[in-house]
């Protein structure tokens, strides 16, 4: 009899203590530290972006108003949702980690360093070199052969921007530019892709040198390959209760026409209302999948390991640049955790998307 009563304390007590653990206040905030900081705040924008490669019929005239509400930001650095040349090598040095990663998520810089008869790790170490001493006004000579540098160390959408920034009549081969990589920098028979319509188009505008590229992969190992219960479990979580904005969003992307229709699409994706809406029909009915494995929650957690490290990308893009005013350009379903994250940050000050756009 003792030995049961002693048995059901100190279950109770476990009971109690895990019970205090998981309702424990944090120490430490770190929003508590907002406004403290010497100089101005860092300020950043994050842009939610459908994906305009999956069938959005739109062009570079269509995207104009909004680049025109995204210009008067003026960033001085520009993020996009891409992998970087850096990480894309580990995921292929490291495919038995990340299998098939690297096929999904990157595209082979070989042809480049080909051309420049420089690999990645290389050409990376001259474009830090040649942007160390840039001078304001580069010669269209060095231009091309830093969007040569880009390519070649997987940075694409930087070798777009050099090539925006360069006259038309001087977007030709040679310094390093081949008949080959000239068909990549033109983006010949690409489809449309919001990293280049608005990030580099963007960033070229405005006069700057580059695009950040925060996206990660590396997350893909943090939950194992369950195969087909995995997807069919996290289907049927996203049937229990499907999001009204999403069929409202496909009803506008199919009628596409004009600049204020691409502005208007925007504006509706990037509403708080419309992305608490997307969530709680998809990670949120994920969090409640019943099955013995959880794999629900595997899936958020994935997605919360793959957005964290992606924050963490961006901070260290402006890291260096106190008081910068920072644009993201993200896929909408990572919008709202951008913010999130951002926010608690002590040295950033969230801008209202919706304000920008108005």
């Amino acid at each position: 009899m003792q030995k049961l009563i002693l048995a059901q304390a100190a279950a109770l007590l476990i009971e109690v203590w895990a019970g205090a653990a998981v309702a424990q206040t944090p120490a430490f905030d770190p929003r508590d530290w907002k406004g403290s900081q010497a100089g101005a705040p860092t300020q950043v924008l994050t842009l939610g972006s459908p994906h305009l490669s999956e069938g959005l019929k739109v062009d570079g005239a269509m995207m104009s108003a909004l680049l025109d509400k995204l210009a008067a930001f003026h960033p001085d650095i520009v993020t996009a949702e891409n992998v970087s040349g850096e990480q894309c090598d580990l995921l292929r040095r490291y495919g038995a980690t990340y299998p098939g990663s690297y096929d999904a998520w990157c595209v082979s810089p070989d042809v480049a360093q080909k051309a420049i008869g420089m690999d990645g790790p290389a050409a990376a170490g001259e474009i830090d070199k040649m942007l160390a001493t840039w001078p304001a006004n580069p010669s269209p000579a060095a231009r091309r052969r830093l969007a040569a540098l880009f390519l070649a160390a997987g940075e694409r959408p930087s070798a777009r921007v050099q090539w925006l920034r360069l006259a038309p009549a001087e977007r030709h081969t040679g310094d390093g530019i081949t008949e080959d990589t000239l068909k990549l920098v033109e983006r010949v028979g690409a489809k449309p892709n919001e990293t280049y319509e608005i990030a580099a188009t963007l960033a070229a505008r405005l006069g700057l040198e580059r695009v950040y590229l925060v996206d990660d992969h590396t997350s893909d190992g943090a939950v194992p390959d369950e195969g087909q219960p995995y997807a069919d479990a996290i289907g049927a979580a996203w049937k229990v209760s499907p999001s009204k904005a999403v069929a409202r969003e496909q009803q506008m992307e199919a009628r596409l026409q004009t600049p204020k229709d691409v502005l208007k699409l925007y504006r509706f994706v990037n509403e708080p209302q419309t992305l608490n809406e997307n969530i709680k029909a998809d990670f949120g009915a994920a969090l409640r999948e019943p099955s013995p494995a959880r794999y629900g929650r595997q899936y958020v957690a994935d997605w919360e390991v793959r957005n964290l490290r992606m924050v963490a990308n961006v901070v260290a893009a402006f890291a260096s640049h106190p008081g910068a005013r920072v644009l993201n350009v993200v896929g909408v379903s990572h919008k709202a955790y951008y913010d999130a994250y951002l926010g608690m940050m002590h040295d950033v000050t969230l801008v209202d998307s919706e304000a920008v756009m108005k």
